[in-house]
């Protein structure tokens, strides 16, 4: 029996409209991978207030995440990761697991034929330096003189991208600090002894860093005292003022826990209103679940209540749900309820735009709101019918303003910044944890056309994007993604954006973006591809189809009118045969990207939203 799309599009319509909250918005988790729960059980034993009872729920999740060949992965079916399993082993040694334990033994071997501790990056040697572990003279120097540079020298705060500068200036202090504490045991099995290669001596960019770094450590050793001091006084001014109300430092994990790491170190009492908030707020990111082996305890990286709330709105009207019904006007409740209406870090490059307009990724962020966020609010509140129309239209107006205002000088879009693609930042030795500048992205910037187009305004804005769009468009046909995995996700976002501008179907660039999808298409019928694509371009649209990617490929051929062909048909039918009898699909696979190459997600509503966007466009295209 052929599986009917119509009755799978109802099913995970209801499915959705089951899992939104009383006070108006969606969240699914925001998976991860294990690092999230190490650095948690570090810092509270840093901090001196770690638990049996937490350590040992975390324990429990971090084994269940180990694979056969001993290793932790940064995403599901993913290659092992050196410094994730490295810190995977030290938590479950800190836990009490026995070191000669199979599991324990597969791990500890893997990491020496790796390369063992000399091996990993910076961030995963800077924790094992909080405990001795680790000399702190063998990791790259970070003064926190970096603070007081002015936004026009090179190397300065605003040169990073947001989630890096929240994360380096606390770094900063912990590193010029170099606190050394007890950890109760000792991972030094981990070193292979061999010394990290020489960096050679002949100009490169790298060279010319090392030189750097090798200046910066000897400054370190011998500040300036005066300067130092209000360096450091600087940095915690800083630290404090971006504290968001719900506890965090930009709703995400590293600047979190290296913000309550630089207080602590300051001196801020651990019943200080700053530390306590900041610990508090961490419980409220916490997951924990019964399993047949006892509780387990994770902790999310971030939460995305206004993103899967704004994309969740979009779906269930592109499904047929009235756009006065009470599930959306509760939802358009709570995005009106969640504007940024004062001035971030944003306003450094763009400090004559007002404030207002703004939507963050998660509940607290004014700091930072997000312009891929904007771009669906605004998208989402256009389709709304809600009894306060002035409300909605004056939010919709200011919106408009701050991404007109956003736009970066090339005529793309980045997600929180404009004009942050200075490259130096990228050279420093510390900088081997993910991107740390935020360059407009083709996901990003197509959201922000589309949304512009929709709303009928700024041609002249509108049509700088579309050029940076088809400037930007890949050898192959495809776009590069940067917030989804990868090419299929890109070319999912940009193709219905330029329809929605007015380019034609039968634009080269767009004839280029079918080509590639319909070659790309599973023999299955769905789309998948694997985040090795980053690192690799092998692999490239390939992977194992999934429902969110099915639904972002279907999405770009649905808008170009293609809903009779063959690879819709197939692609649609995969949706309903693969659907979950409570209207879901299953995806264990990561398909949502924080930094390309190094860390990933499981938006865990992904698998619902696209695939019901998908499945609404195309029951409307045959209307």
């Amino acid at each position: 029996m052929i599986p009917d799309p119509r009755t799978a599009l109802v099913a995970a319509r209801d499915h959705l409209l089951s899992r939104q909250h009383p006070d108006g918005w969606w969240k699914g988790e925001l998976e991860t991978n294990v690092t999230m729960d190490v650095e948690d059980l570090l810092l509270r034993q840093f901090l001196g207030i770690r638990t049996a009872v937490e350590t040992e729920q975390a324990a429990r999740w971090i084994r269940s995440q180990q694979r056969s060949d001993g290793t932790w992965a940064n995403f599901h079916g993913g290659p092992g990761d050196l410094s994730t399993t490295v810190e995977a082993y030290t938590a479950l040694k800190l836990a009490g697991d026995d070191v000669d334990a199979e599991h324990m033994t597969a791990a500890r071997n893997w990491i020496l034929e790796q390369g063992g501790l000399e091996a990993t990056r910076v961030f995963t040697r800077i924790w094992l330096a909080l405990f001795g572990e680790w000399s702190w003279d063998e990791l790259p120097a970070m003064p926190p003189e970096v603070v007081l540079l002015p936004s026009w020298f090179p190397l300065n705060v605003a040169d990073w991208a947001c989630w890096a500068r929240q994360t380096v200036v606390p770094l900063t202090v912990v590193c010029t600090l170099r606190p050394r504490r007890d950890l109760g045991i000792t991972v030094r099995e981990l070193r292979t002894g061999r010394p990290r290669p020489p960096v050679r001596a002949e100009w490169s960019w790298k060279y010319g860093f090392h030189l750097l770094d090798r200046v910066l450590h000897r400054y370190q050793k011998h500040p300036l005292r005066t300067l130092r001091k209000h360096a450091m006084l600087r940095a915690a001014e800083w630290i404090v003022a971006r504290q968001e109300a719900d506890g965090s430092w930009g709703g995400i994990q590293p600047p979190w826990v290296y913000s309550l790491l630089a207080l602590h170190l300051l001196g801020y009492p651990m019943d200080h209103p700053v530390l306590r908030q900041g610990l508090a707020g961490l419980e409220r990111f916490l997951i924990r679940e019964q399993t047949a082996d006892g509780v387990v305890r994770r902790l999310e990286a971030c939460q995305s209540p206004v993103w899967d709330t704004v994309l969740g709105m979009q779906a269930l009207h592109d499904a047929g749900v009235p756009s006065a019904h009470p599930a959306l006007r509760r939802a358009t409740d709570f995005l009106l309820a969640e504007e940024i209406r004062v001035k971030g870090d944003w306003s450094v490059r763009r400090p004559h735009l007002p404030a207002g307009g703004g939507w963050a990724f998660e509940f607290e962020n004014d700091g930072y709101p997000d312009i891929d966020d904007t771009a669906e609010v605004l998208l989402a509140l256009n389709r709304m019918d809600h009894p306060d129309r002035v409300a909605v239209q004056g939010a919709i107006e200011r919106g408009t303003r701050w991404l007109r205002g956003m736009q970066s000088a090339d005529g793309g879009w980045g997600a929180f910044d404009a004009d942050n693609t200075r490259q130096l930042i990228r050279k420093l030795p510390f900088c081997d944890f993910g991107e740390v500048i935020d360059p407009p992205s083709a996901d990003v910037t197509a959201h922000v056309v589309e949304a512009l187009a929709a709303l009928g305004h700024d041609e002249e804005v509108v049509q700088r994007g579309v050029k940076w769009l088809l400037r930007n468009q890949e050898k192959d046909g495809s776009w590069f993604g940067r917030w989804g995995a990868n090419h299929v996700y890109g070319t999912g976002a940009v193709v219905p954006a330029l329809v929605r501008a007015g380019i034609k179907p039968e634009h080269r660039a767009l004839r280029r973006a079918v080509k590639w999808l319909e070659k790309h298409q599973n023999p299955d019928g769905g789309w998948g591809e694997d985040l090795r694509s980053y690192d690799d371009p092998a692999w490239i649209g390939r992977g194992d189809s999934t429902a969110s990617q099915t639904g972002w490929a279907l999405l770009a051929l649905l808008a170009l009118g293609r809903h009779k062909t063959d690879a819709v048909q197939r692609g649609v039918q995969y949706l309903a045969r693969t659907q979950r009898p409570d209207g879901g699909w299953d995806e264990p696979q990561f398909t949502g990207t924080g930094f390309p190459g190094d860390f990933y997600i499981n938006y865990h509503l992904y698998r619902v939203i696209f695939p019901l966007t998908a499945l609404g466009r195309y029951h409307r295209a045959g209307e």
